[in-house]
């Protein structure tokens, strides 16, 4: 064994690592070590990415072979000293994201500093307020400290080889170790924002970037991101382009709806799967009694995208822009972007509090950083806030039925706007499993479930998002709102998610891109019957209506979409094929392929008219363009 031990010895000192007294080094490597552990489990409720995993500890690991390198490098009292420039640098990071954690549930990122003057008046009652137990962890980490840096050896002369090497290594083991992350997808899907390679390649979410990269890593990964990753320019074509759009004019004017609901709550209500076909008075009848007592837009289309649709319209709703059509990027990864102008930002503006309600959890489609972009108050994720022994937080009527979700949403002071996310009609369309087995064995007893279709199953699970509707409604009166609340129903998307397409045959048009056509309409207690509007529009469109609707005033500049109930929109719906449709006809390589003629002009008229305003949509998120404004 000591032959062994002689051997490795003898093989460092050649290749000049070998450290003496390396024992207290080692000591000393205790307290980064702590402060990086710490600080992931601290924020344990991001769940991703285990404090176990191999790639954060390495990456930790590796950043204080680094630290030691240089401090086992330096003569005399250089290294004591830059043993505590790291320690006090570090120490910082841990107790910033600790602190900063336990207020927001959002760890530190250097982009924040840009908001200093806004959040100093705030530092003082965030550290007092703060989990007393960051505190005891600090002061223990500062004793240990102490004792391992009196313990540092000094050396007598500087060992510049030593760093080389050090560095060196250092450099080709950090190249290789984002490799253990696996392959980023380079297409657009979904589920990118669970791929961890993703992730460490776009670094926009801060929550799972620090789970992955452990502290070090993670900090001067997000303070190159910040400060010193060069910007793609924009060209001066483009910024003309963009500045043509968001200088001019508003020519927006008032009409007959301007202000109807203003100073009336509001809940949007976003209908998971909630296709037309489903929308009836026999499988949700709590919806269609709202519907026909609304404003009914009946020629709405929700634009489905791969790279998530239910999220797609979050953003929509949120932002009143799109997922970007002309290059890859998901939305979800725009959380570092500014949008002064979010439906939660105008909303506050007049005193309204804003809060988000899902079933899942906030690291989902990085839903808890994203919302805080957005200028939500709170999103709360039902898994987030209570731990469920079954399955049954699929279930949307637990969104009302959950004591604490109950009362975050009716029990608030003053006016509101609480943005609620069903899930129940969401595959797999089975009585095998989740939602279809739970309402299964509600309906027929467990062992008495006769074999249902997948269409069966979906109306099933539809009905479950309905009885959550006629919970919502009665709440609504047991807490004095009915009469001051207006309700926005859409759906996020078409039923794509059967297995069977057949299904879908029965009841839409699925040969082309209107196959997107989904509900939406607005309900107020006052209506009395319904209203019907038959121009064509999309989900950008439904935030400018509802601003208008409730006399919030906005640049209409500054979205995509348009007040759909003006006199003067042009109702259109695009695709992310550019195909468009306005309701007499659809177009799709910019050549008619259903619907009447259309003169030359006028058709090349409408498909510029696309361009530009997809156009607008990508070159605004792709370079940021409110930032400077």
């Amino acid at each position: 064994m000591n032959t062994k031990k002689n051997k490795l010895i003898n093989i460092l000192k050649k290749a000049g690592l070998y450290i003496s007294n390396h024992r207290q080094y080692i000591y000393s490597v205790i307290p980064f070590f702590l402060m990086d552990l710490i600080t992931r489990l601290w924020a344990y409720k991001v769940d991703y990415y285990p404090a176990y995993y191999l790639v954060p500890n390495l990456f930790t690991i590796l950043w204080i072979v680094l630290f030691m390198g240089i401090i086992t490098s330096l003569k005399g009292k250089g290294s004591k000293i830059a043993y505590w420039i790291f320690f006090i640098i570090s120490f910082a990071l841990f107790l910033t994201n600790c602190i900063y954690y336990s207020m927001t549930s959002l760890v530190f990122g250097f982009n924040l500093l840009e908001l200093r003057d806004e959040g100093s008046s705030y530092i003082l009652d965030t550290i007092l307020n703060t989990n007393p137990l960051i505190y005891v962890f600090a002061i223990a980490l500062i004793v240990i400290g102490i004792i391992t840096g009196k313990k540092l050896p000094v050396n007598d002369k500087c060992k510049p080889k030593r760093f080389l090497k050090v560095f060196v290594f250092f450099l080709v083991l950090h190249t290789l170790t984002p490799f253990l992350l696996g392959h980023a997808n380079n297409n657009l899907k979904w589920n990118n924002f669970k791929n961890a390679r993703n992730i460490y390649n776009n670094f926009s979410d801060c929550n799972k970037s620090l789970k992955i990269s452990g502290l070090y890593e993670y900090s001067v990964r997000n303070f190159y991101f910040t400060f010193l990753k060069p910007e793609e320019e924009i060209s001066d074509e483009d910024q003309k382009f963009l500045d043509s759009i968001y200088k001019a004019e508003d020519t927006k004017e008032e009409n007959a709806y301007t202000g109807k609901f203003k100073g009336k709550n509001l809940i949007f209500l976003q209908l998971e799967g909630m296709d037309t076909w489903m929308l009836t008075k026999k499988t949700t009848p709590n919806l269609y009694n709202l519907r026909k007592h609304s404003i009914d837009f009946s020629n709405h289309y929700s634009i489905y995208t791969g790279g998530g649709s239910t999220f797609n319209s979050e953003f929509a709703v949120n932002t009143g822009f799109t997922t970007p059509i002309s290059y890859i990027e998901n939305v979800y990864s725009f959380s570092k972007n500014t949008f002064p102008y979010t439906m939660a930002r105008l909303f506050k503006e007049q005193n309204y509090s804003v809060n988000a309600f899902h079933m899942n959890k906030g690291e989902f489609y990085s839903r808890d950083i994203n919302y805080k972009s957005w200028g939500y108050d709170n999103y709360y994720g039902l898994q987030d806030i209570q731990k469920y022994d079954d399955e049954r937080y699929v279930l949307d009527r637990e969104l009302i039925l959950n004591k604490t979700f109950y009362n975050k949403i009716f029990k608030q002071q003053g006016n509101f706007v609480n943005y609620i996310i069903t899930y129940s009609p969401h595959t797999p369309f089975t009585t095998e499993k989740e939602v279809g087995k739970i309402l299964a064995e509600e309906k027929y007893g467990k062992g008495n479930v006769p074999k249902l279709s997948e269409e069966d199953c979906a109306k099933m699970a539809a009905s479950e998002t309905d009885n959550m509707v006629g919970l919502l409604i009665q709440a609504l009166k047991d807490n004095g709102l009915y009469d001051n609340t207006v309700i926005v129903a859409y759906a996020d998307h078409y039923l794509y998610t059967l297995d069977d397409k057949s299904i879908l045959d029965k009841y839409k048009e699925t040969s082309n891109n209107l196959i997107n056509h989904t509900p939406f309409f607005i309900w107020s207690s006052d209506l009395g019957q319904l209203t019907s509007i038959s121009k064509v529009n999309m989900q950008m469109d439904i935030l400018p209506t509802v601003l208008n609707l409730f006399g919030i005033d906005y640049n209409s500049n500054n979205y995509i979409g348009h007040d759909i109930l003006s006199n003067d929109f042009k109702g259109y719906a695009f695709f992310s094929d550019y195909s468009w449709y306005d309701g007499k006809v659809y177009v799709e390589n910019q050549q008619i392929t259903n619907g009447k003629k259309m003169s030359k002009n006028k058709l090349d008229s409408m498909n510029n008219l696309i361009s530009d305003v997809i156009k607008k949509n990508d070159l605004t998120l792709k370079y940021d363009y409110f930032k400077s404004k």
